[in-house]
């Protein structure tokens, strides 16, 4: 007799992404531009490929400590000390990029029927993270009136006896919004008040523009006891393939355990990527020259989404996405982005891929060469001028 096999309601249950529909669509379009992958498209400076380089000559392909080697976490430990001078190597643990940080850092705090906030639009991975932890991950709206930066009071609105976590992305995937200070103090007294753990979730943190200044929930002493920063090396350093990340926990104790966790997960970080990584952090010059360049990649993408009709987009404080308003175009996220696929040869990611905020946005990634963006800008510009002639 045949067996009908029958997978596990996790399995069954974590969501599906809506950015892989649009990677799995524009297949079909070798000769589009795509303004999809949201990782830097620079290549990862060569002193850090040479530090692997020598870590493997010299033996260093063997197991690394499950929470991570000692020189990496020392100087992570040191590199957040402006946050607070009391963080040690023992607060910091080196996981398979932030990904992974997320993850176990949720399976420590949450217990199934636990909720954690998130704000909306957001990274989708959120929701699948928390499903693992079989917790559930609840929207909160941002808006564009305030730049999509996740407001206190909307916050305390999504508060349910259930609630137990939140979890703040600043620079934001994928709007780019940059939480103040006044943001901050003011959600740090609703996570006082109903006594929630806080993921910050920092990847994009060396990414800004303008002079803008990022505040992180961790600066501040009366929260910092309930707040866990996570991070990795992708964004800044170009490093998305290295798969390093870390977290900050407000306690060693915390990191112990989530070590246990990561010993039965992917057991540690490969030991030359964190030969690499700790190398990476003796210089920013890479890292400046970068976001000088995303800067007038910001810019040129912006200004031209701009002076096309229909379209209205702010300019980022952070991180390398550009997220236009097309609501004046009557059309949904996913509809108006397929169009945009099959008739200007330009592939974006629907804004609601990221949740039901982003309906009526598109995000586009600003992370690719000058001249790809002013011919994505081009195309999207003549097919509009066609295709919505009434528009002004």
């Amino acid at each position: 007799m045949e067996r009908t096999m029958q997978l596990s309601q996790r399995a069954m249950n974590y969501p599906a992404s809506g950015i892989r529909k649009m990677f799995d669509l524009a297949i079909q379009y070798p000769d589009a531009v795509k303004l999809t992958v949201g990782e830097p498209n620079f290549d990862t400076p060569a002193y850090i490929k040479e530090a692997a380089k020598k870590a493997i000559d010299e033996g260093q392909t063997h197991y690394a400590p499950n929470a991570g080697m000692f020189e990496l976490r020392q100087a992570i430990a040191e590199k957040y000390h402006h946050y607070w001078d009391g963080y040690t190597m023992d607060h910091v643990m080196i996981s398979v990029g932030a990904m992974e940080g997320l993850t176990l850092s949720m399976m420590l705090l949450l217990d199934p029927g636990d909720e954690i906030l998130v704000p909306d639009p957001c990274f989708p991975n959120y929701f699948g993270q928390a499903c693992l932890a079989g917790a559930t991950a609840v929207p909160v709206p941002t808006y564009e009136a305030y730049d999509y930066r996740i407001q206190a009071a909307d916050i305390e609105r999504a508060i349910t006896p259930r609630t137990k976590a939140l979890l703040l992305n600043s620079p934001c995937n994928p709007t780019g919004a940059v939480l103040t200070k006044e943001d901050i103090l003011a959600i740090a007294e609703v996570v006082k008040k109903h006594d929630l753990w806080v993921l910050s979730d920092e990847p994009y943190d060396s990414i800004i523009y303008d002079g803008v200044e990022p505040f992180s929930i961790a600066q501040l002493p009366e929260v910092r006891d309930r707040v866990f920063v996570l991070n990795s090396f992708s964004k800044s350093y170009a490093m998305t393939g290295w798969r390093v990340g870390y977290l900050l926990a407000p306690e060693a104790s915390y990191v112990k355990k989530m070590a246990q966790l990561q010993e039965g997960i992917a057991s540690c970080v490969s030991t030359f990527s964190q030969v690499a990584a700790a190398e990476a952090l003796k210089r920013t010059d890479c890292v400046d020259q970068m976001v000088a360049d995303y800067t007038r990649r910001r810019d040129i993408l912006v200004d031209g989404l701009n002076a096309i009709p229909g379209i209205t987009c702010k300019k980022p404080a952070g991180s390398f996405y550009a997220f236009p308003n097309i609501k004046a175009f009557g059309k949904t996220s996913q509809a108006f982005a397929e169009e945009l696929l099959e008739h200007a040869g330009v592939v974006v990611i629907p804004g609601s891929a990221f949740g039901d905020m982003g309906e009526g946005y598109l995000r586009l990634v600003f992370a690719n060469s000058d001249e790809n963006l002013k011919e994505a800008v081009r195309r999207i510009g003549a097919y509009v001028a066609k295709a919505y002639p009434d528009l002004k």
